[in-house]
């Protein structure tokens, strides 16, 4: 259907071309305009037909000659078309289906839109998508797709997505590198079922794949207590990780010589859990995986070098409160370790600053990642201590809001505790600048 026009940008080539807001946007070239996707990539020619229609449904066509770097100007409504599209999957392990009810609506959407990926990084399986709509991939040069593989076998993919439409990844993934289009990959790890001779084939299909497959995460597969009637999956223990991190570690030195990229990595969950030293800086490479938990710590800690270098001059040398400062920094379970040694080498000597774990009581005690910290449970870990002021890290609220995932707010917190609660953008010059105890600077 037609996509309303919301707005002309003054000057622009629409506007010279007399093109008006409430009109609608049908066909560039003689292609349809289904979403933006269409609309951005059907404006990169110097020379346009454009068909609109207005609100009585007559039809006109301008013609519009313009440099093709240029911006058309027209600003489409969304609301519908944009609409994201829903999960069509079952998958055994998706943490969705293992929220408690009674939370806010949107926590409980399930989206799986490869617009989205393309626009905004978002993991996608392609299993909603049908063949015409995978050549319009192919056509709109959708590139680089971040998509969910977990498993090249199609009998084990579909197993995993619950979906008989999920076994032709491979099939698609091809067809990507056919077409010089590039994508990111994820395998979130199910022991039992996507490990050994299945992970290691995953790995090799993906690689053998490259440059198109860009980078390939696993991370392990999270399970909170609310699994009644769900897949028994067993966690990945401490051996697990270990054997896991030798067979990654095994593959990079391997695509290292044949690709100059380790392609391959692993989130820091495994590190965390068996205990040993996370990779060099420079062995993420420029951190292609960063949203999946690849690299996070490490990164933390070299913006925190890089930032108390640059801010030496301005930092206090003496409090400006009084003589001892007592900080706390509540932390998941699992990186709790690393964050201790991060802020043990960077605090001033007049903070004594307390990296605590949280446990997750209202997940599980299985959860162990920050940004899953809960209000209450913060609440209940903070109560009958002694402290001037807590610090905890953005990513425990929703973005661009002061709620927690159980919807207690930061106000509700600060109330609790009686105490100032300073929420620390992730990033090393925000808690460099936090452990000072200078202003912070949200991003």
């Amino acid at each position: 259907m037609p996509i309303r026009i919301l707005e002309i940008l003054p000057s622009s080539p629409a506007a010279k071309a007399g093109i008006h807001p409430g009109e609608s946007l049908v066909s560039i070239n003689g292609e349809p305009v289904l979403d933006e996707i269409d609309y951005q990539s059907l404006i990169q020619h110097s020379h346009l037909e454009v068909t609109l229609t207005d609100d009585r449904g007559l039809e006109r066509t301008v013609s519009i000659a313009k440099s093709s770097w240029e911006p058309l100007g027209i600003c489409l409504d969304e609301s519908v078309v944009m609409k994201p599209r829903s999960c069509r999957n079952h998958c055994m392990f998706c943490f969705i289906d293992q929220m408690p009810k009674g939370m806010r609506r949107t926590l409980y959407v399930k989206d799986d839109d490869w617009r989205l990926s393309l626009m905004m990084g978002n993991y996608v399986t392609l299993t909603n998508v049908d063949d015409t709509e995978f050549v319009r991939i192919l056509q709109r040069k959708a590139s680089p797709l971040f998509i969910s593989v977990h498993a090249t076998d199609p009998e084990i993919r579909i197993r995993l997505l619950r979906n008989p439409n999920a076994g032709n990844i491979l099939e698609r993934l091809k067809a990507l590198k056919n077409h010089g289009l590039q994508f990111h990959a994820q395998v979130v790890l199910c022991p039992g079922i996507n490990d050994g001779s299945v992970l290691r084939r995953t790995i090799e299909d993906l690689a053998d794949l490259w440059p198109s497959a860009v980078s390939l995460a696993i991370v392990p597969v999270g399970m909170t207590r609310f699994r009644d009637g769900l897949a028994d999956i067993p966690a990945v223990d401490p051996a697990m990780a270990a054997e896991l991190i030798g067979i990654v570690e095994s593959y990079q030195q391997q695509y290292l010589q044949r690709f100059g990229s380790r392609f391959v990595f692993l989130s820091d969950e495994f590190y965390c859990l068996c205990g040993k030293e996370l990779p060099a800086e420079t062995d993420y490479e420029d951190y292609p995986q960063i949203e999946n938990g690849v690299g996070m710590i490490r990164q933390l800690e070299q913006e925190c070098m890089d930032a108390w270098q640059d801010l030496s001059d301005d930092l206090p040398k003496v409090s400006p409160e009084r003589e001892t400062v007592h900080i706390i920094i509540p932390t998941g379970v699992s990186a709790c370790p690393h964050i201790r040694r991060i802020v043990n080498r960077f605090a001033p000597g007049w903070v004594h600053a307390e990296v605590m774990p949280v446990v997750n009581r209202f997940f599980g005690e299985r959860i162990t990642v920050t940004g899953l910290i809960v209000g209450a449970d913060l609440i209940h870990a903070l109560q009958n201590r002694s402290f001037d002021r807590v610090l905890i890290s953005g990513n425990m609220l929703r973005e661009n809001t002061d709620r927690f995932l159980d919807d207690v707010t930061l106000d509700q917190v600060r109330r609790a505790v009686n105490k100032p609660v300073v929420v620390v953008d992730n990033n090393g010059e925000s808690l460099i600048r936090a452990l000072y105890c200078m202003e912070v600077h949200h991003e």
